[in-house]
């Protein structure tokens, strides 16, 4: 699968993609890893779509253009299969009665922000011929979005007080890896493969060590864990 495939179909709108999750909600058992990361995604879309009616973004195309081009990733995924390196763990865990709900909902934040975003910031750039500097507040606006949704995510989703004991192997998984970290990770790999877009060859290459290492890093955070 060629990864740096570019979307030509014209944009969805930011209600398109919430019911296409809303769909996958009513389809998936509760349970199912894909269906936790759902949820997740579904709560995000919908908070963009109220602060772009509120006229939160200055420039509401290019942050609908993001958003939209973002979200295909993942639903092509979720909807279709064949999915890239990154996406892999999860699809392959989503059913393991050893990985508990918090793991599949932040194997999948690793997996949309460490690979897909990057990639998507790359479809918007050309689907409205800018640079990538000029989406720079519209990605740093959904960013804080995701990293205010993570908190509620690991409040929600903690079993419980034994978290709180160092001894307890989810600690030691949650703390290995960070949202912030892979934003700026993926700023830097949307910018490197934009800058790389008329060598074809080195951005594949350099798109396919990133799903290669997400999904690495996606392989951990579902390591099994003993009740």
């Amino acid at each position: 699968m060629a990864l740096l495939e570019h979307f030509t179909h014209p944009v969805y709108t930011v209600d398109t993609v919430v019911s296409r999750m809303r769909t996958l909600d009513a389809a998936l058992p509760e349970r199912d890893g894909i269906a936790v990361f759902n949820r997740v995604y579904l709560a995000v879309t919908e908070e963009v779509g109220r602060r772009l009616d509120t006229g939160e973004f200055a420039d509401p195309a290019a942050a609908i253009t993001l958003d939209v081009r973002f979200a295909e990733r993942y639903l092509r995924v979720a909807e279709e299969g064949d999915p890239p390196a990154c996406w892999r763990p999860l699809l392959q865990f989503r059913r393991h009665p050893g990985v508990r709900p918090l793991q599949f909902a932040l194997a999948g934040i690793n997996a949309h922000i460490g690979h897909d975003l990057a990639l998507a910031v790359v479809d918007a750039c050309r689907t409205l011929g800018c640079e990538p500097a000029e989406l720079e507040d519209e990605f740093d606006r959904v960013g804080d979005l995701l990293v205010a949704l993570e908190e509620r995510i690991r409040e929600e989703l903690m079993p419980g007080p034994d978290l709180l004991q160092i001894a307890d192997p989810l600690t030691h998984l949650l703390g290995a890896w960070s949202l912030d970290r892979a934003r700026e990770a993926t700023w830097s790999a949307a910018r490197a493969l934009w800058a790389l877009r008329g060598l074809p060859d080195l951005a594949e290459e350099l798109a396919d060590r990133l799903d290669t290492a997400v999904g690495f890093a996606g392989r951990m955070l579902l390591t099994p864990l003993p009740d």
